[in-house]
């Protein structure tokens, strides 16, 4: 993917990120600091590449995000459900039904996808959280981002009327996980409470369990990102978060360790754990409530209800993966009027 860029045009200057991209406040004046006219566009003869990871992990032509008009809900309910469904639906699984049984609490997560608007706070909230590496544009060309949850686009409509879609996606956590399987070494592996987890120590780099995820949420560090031996770095991390060594596999956990706090505070006051006192790194900074997690055996508990609703579906759910993660598929109420 290639830009044309002026050699005149002025890169970025100051302390952070000088020499950096480009400065797009030369474009602004001071009677049209948000728009401008008369403006002229000419090729140079120059490329510029950019960097970007929206096709990294494209699942395009899959029953991904589900959409329906208001009228079309009406008159079926389970409309988003059906929108998905490949018949036959799969039942097959290598793993007993008693295997995982949950022992008091289920943790599972519901996105809404008529509130996300795409602001992408959830991967940065993400990245701060769990200590995750920005590997760089060299990196990031190679397909080698690391974030544990993407916002994936979807584009429906010609260009007179285009109609714009976000969906995020964390790890699924799939109560018939594909990823464990495959795993040499049981480095990926499930807990009594039905959280998909990633033992580092273990992990010998074989890449088994990210070729098994339809889903495409595993993170594969190539290199060692993390400076570990500058004291002043290790102020930004966060020291309730591992950092991660080169050549071990990374992924979504339900932010494990705000579990564990929530857990150990409970525990000091002999009681369960509230519905919504747990509040995963990205469902914290989403600015319209997108994201809901909590105990999915709780039948009082938000999460559960809105899973009980019929618009709550399952990525790819076909395949028997039983995700906890699921998604509320959007629901427009067009205008059809001719103005």
């Amino acid at each position: 993917m290639r830009h044309h860029a002026s050699p005149l045009w002025p890169q970025r200057s100051g302390k952070i990120g000088s020499g950096a991209g480009f400065n797009a406040y030369a474009l602004r004046s001071a009677d049209a600091p948000w728009f401008g006219s008369g403006l002229e566009i000419k090729k140079t003869g120059r490329h510029y590449t950019l960097a970007s990871t929206q096709l990294q992990h494209s699942l395009a032509g899959r029953d991904m995000f589900r959409a329906a008009t208001l009228q079309q809900w009406q008159a079926d309910p389970n409309i988003a459900v059906r929108q998905g469904e490949r018949p036959p639906k799969r039942e097959e699984t290598l793993y007993h039904p008693e295997e995982f049984a949950d022992a008091g609490y289920a943790w599972g997560m519901a996105i809404d996808l008529n509130a996300c608007i795409g602001c992408g706070a959830c991967d940065i909230a993400c990245q701060a959280e769990n200590n995750i590496p920005v590997v760089g544009k060299r990196e990031v060309r190679r397909g080698r981002a690391m974030h544990w949850i993407r916002v994936d686009s979807y584009f429906r409509g010609g260009l007179d009327k285009p109609e714009i879609n976000h969906q995020p996606v964390p790890c699924m956590h799939c109560e018939n996980a594909p990823c464990e399987l495959v795993c040499p070494v049981a480095a990926t592996l499930h807990d009594h409470e039905g959280l998909n987890l990633q033992v580092y120590n273990r992990c010998i780099g074989t890449r088994y369990c990210s070729n098994n995820c339809p889903y495409k949420v595993r993170r594969f560090n190539f290199f060692h990102y993390a400076d570990a031996r500058t004291p002043t770095f290790k102020l930004m991390r966060n020291p309730n978060v591992t950092v991660r060594s080169r050549g071990v596999m990374e992924k979504c956990t339900y932010c494990i360790q705000r579990i564990s706090a929530a857990r150990i505070e409970a525990k000091k006051a002999d009681r369960r754990l509230r519905d919504g006192e747990i509040i995963t790194a990205c469902q914290q900074v989403c600015p319209t409530e997108a994201i809901i997690f909590g105990n999915i055996n709780d039948p009082e508990s938000r999460v559960t209800k809105l899973k009980a609703q019929t618009l709550n579906y399952s990525m790819l759910g076909e395949l028997n993966t039983r995700p906890r993660t699921t998604y509320l598929a959007k629901l427009r109420n067009p205008n059809n009027t001719n103005l």
